[in-house]
């Protein structure tokens, strides 16, 4: 993390132009005049404890940052990141701006992403975007399904998967903080052979689902990337038809997430999540616990079945200008159907730093703990929830 901002100190220490003085100037004024150079670290603890706060009359504000990072997944790696927060012509000042994130990730173990998420509030704040789509090619690893594989050490194998996501919402106002509005989603994954094949339960190793459906959202949050007050419930259901999917099923994504100011600088955090797949859902569209959002710390897609449900509580609190720091605890299952809810819960906690590098995104370094001695670093813009 020190190497990522160490890369953003030096870029905005290049970029600093020193004035040219063409009058004459006594000796003596001159040496008055001389201002010492700042050493590396008290230009890194300004950079760090700077703000940066937003004019409310700006269209636009683009930033890029990027340097080394390393997490359990990916190991070492050097990463992009650009976030543009803005307002479309004929929003009122008092709106939340409209965001959009772009990154690059690239590690020395051969992991490649590519990604955009957005969020477009459109005047008014009477219609909603919401983008998310992403490339990766992933040398991981693969348990096979249902919990009781992924909690088998034995059954780790190396996957070398290839996966492509595209999803976009669009949601009209109802009443107000209430929206509604259809969902298209298009994935597909294909992974080389494997060498224990009979993981895959002699699914293909190329799959593919496209869907629709709709997404009902009500949401009082005042920030979407960093809110420190209000609620969020959404629904969504997604239709993955049979006459253009092999594997043919429908999925239901439930969250509940409130936020409540407790103290100066502090907020406290909650969110429900569950995720319900009925029919034949692939391996790939299986739901996968683990993500850097959600059960941090376990290894993403280690622990997938037909259904998840997952909870989690988060203390977050301001430290120093813009760096905070984050203790969260939580469990989540994975389960084929009701008969084996709630038999085998896992434990999650944690804690992370952050840095709000531009007001409302954060840039956050988290470290999960779960069963067994499985744990481990994400690095990720905004907040997990």
């Amino acid at each position: 993390m020190l190497l990522l901002v160490a890369v953003c100190v030096s870029s905005a220490a290049a970029q600093e132009v020193v004035p040219l003085v063409k009058e004459d100037v006594s000796p003596e004024v001159k040496a008055d005049s001389v201002v010492k150079k700042e050493s590396f670290f008290k230009r890194l603890g300004r950079y760090l404890t700077s703000t940066d706060e937003a004019d409310p009359r700006a269209i636009s504000k683009f930033s890029i940052i990027g340097g080394p990072h390393y997490d359990t997944e990916k190991k070492f790696g050097l990463g992009l990141v650009g976030t543009s927060q803005f307002r479309l012509r004929g929003c009122d000042e008092l709106m939340q701006p409209s965001n959009v994130s772009m990154s690059v990730d690239v590690s020395f173990r051969g992991f490649v992403s590519v990604g955009v998420k957005g969020n477009i509030f459109f005047p008014d704040d009477s219609k909603r975007l919401l983008v998310d789509a992403d490339f990766k090619y992933s040398p991981t690893y693969y348990w096979g399904m249902g919990y009781d594989n992924g909690d088998n050490d034995a059954n780790e194998t190396k996957m070398k998967k290839t996966s492509t996501m595209l999803r976009a919402d669009f949601m009209w106002r109802l009443a107000p903080h209430l929206y509604l509005g259809p969902m298209l989603e298009w994935q597909s994954a294909h992974t080389q052979p494997l060498e224990r094949p009979e993981l895959l339960e002699g699914q293909r190793m190329t799959v593919y689902n496209i869907g629709v459906g709709f997404t009902l959202d009500y949401d009082t949050r005042n920030y979407v990337t960093a809110p420190t007050r209000g609620v969020y419930l959404h629904y969504s259901q997604l239709f993955n038809p049979k006459f253009c999917n092999k594997y043919y099923y429908t999925m239901t994504d439930l969250r509940a997430c409130g936020f409540i100011g407790a103290w100066r600088g502090g907020v406290i955090a909650g969110e429900v999540q569950a995720q319900f797949n009925f029919g034949k859902p692939s391996w790939a569209a299986m739901a996968q616990l683990g993500s850097s959002n959600s059960m941090r710390g376990y290894y993403p897609g280690r622990y997938r079945d037909k259904h998840m449900v997952t909870a989690q509580v988060e203390l977050r609190q301001t430290i120093y200008g813009p760096v905070g720091a984050v203790v969260w605890g939580g469990a989540g299952t994975v389960f084929h159907n009701s008969d084996t809810f709630c038999n085998k819960v896992l434990p999650n906690f944690g804690i992370g730093l952050r840095w709000s590098f531009r007001p409302h995104v954060n840039i956050r370094l988290d470290y999960g703990f779960g069963k067994s001695r499985q744990n481990g670093f994400m690095f990720a813009i905004n907040e997990a929830f």
